[in-house]
């Protein structure tokens, strides 16, 4: 079984390349689920309902957010009808929406559970490796052969906690939020395949999928200023991992990268 995940979607270069790259990463390695993690997808802050169905119409099966879920306000009222589009589970109780999913494949039933950490984000979710753990093994005693886990999160270390929280439990930790691949792709003692940041799909020459010269502005002057999301070429960066659908353990991960012009 082969499950691919793609990092944070920024603006309508991120879209419009993961739309080229879906078909092609389907015909190369029939996976068993597309997860993609929607985060910026809307203008480089949050998505909207109709840019979720545009997700699905173009291929992606599952949805995952992170620290931006609620930036587009006319989510807060339709996540609820949609299962398909995940928020942080470990977001307060009574907050909208479902932080987790199973969905029947032929090669078996995969659980997807999307986790926000807490180290420099803002305040208010409850701990995820609590509650993280919690669902994760509730999702497998519902049946779910395997688990892809999207840890959002700023800091290195609380990602790689995460996926030795989940070590044995989880098919796969793979963090987002930070835009930047990283190159520590492996699978832990317990069988899960961990990876501090698979990428983002943006402007592949800008600062984090923002248009650099704006950045290095702020930078520069300590200015407040604009970030527009940057342009053409755009990169889609994410990762396949292989799953023993027998034990639900990983057997191999390879992150990618496509990049793609105008």
């Amino acid at each position: 079984m082969r499950l691919i995940f793609i990092g944070d979607v920024v603006g309508e270069p991120g879209r419009l390349a993961l739309y080229r790259a879906i078909p092609e990463l389907r015909a190369e390695y029939a996976p068993a689920l597309v997860v993609v993690n929607g985060e910026n997808a809307a203008g480089g802050r949050g998505i909207t309902p109709r840019l979720c169905d545009e997700f699905f119409a173009n291929g992606v099966d599952v949805i995952t957010l992170g620290d931006h879920v609620w930036d587009q306000q006319e989510l807060v009222g339709w996540i609820d009808n949609e299962r398909r589009v995940l928020r942080p589970h470990n977001l307060q109780n009574g907050t909208p929406g479902k932080g987790s999913i199973c969905i029947d494949t032929p090669q078996g039933r995969v659980g997807v559970l999307c986790l926000r950490g807490r180290t420099f984000m803002a305040p208010g979710p409850e701990n995820p490796f609590t509650t993280g753990r919690d669902e994760a093994e509730r999702l497998r005693r519902e049946g779910a052969c395997t688990l892809l886990v999207d840890m959002h999160a700023e800091t290195t270390s609380e990602k790689i906690a995460m996926a030795h929280r989940l070590d044995g439990i989880a098919g796969a930790v793979l963090g987002t939020h930070t835009h930047v691949q990283t190159a520590d792709a492996r699978i832990l003692p317990g069988g899960t395949a961990a990876m501090t940041d698979v990428g983002m799909c943006g402007s592949r020459d800008g600062i984090i999928g923002r248009e650099a010269a704006d950045v290095l502005y702020g930078c520069v002057n300590a200015m407040p200023c604009k970030l527009p999301v940057g342009g053409w070429p755009a990169r889609v960066s994410g990762a396949v991992v292989e799953i023993d659908p027998a034990t639900g353990k990983a057997t191999a991960i390879q992150p990618f990268n496509r990049d793609y012009d105008r």
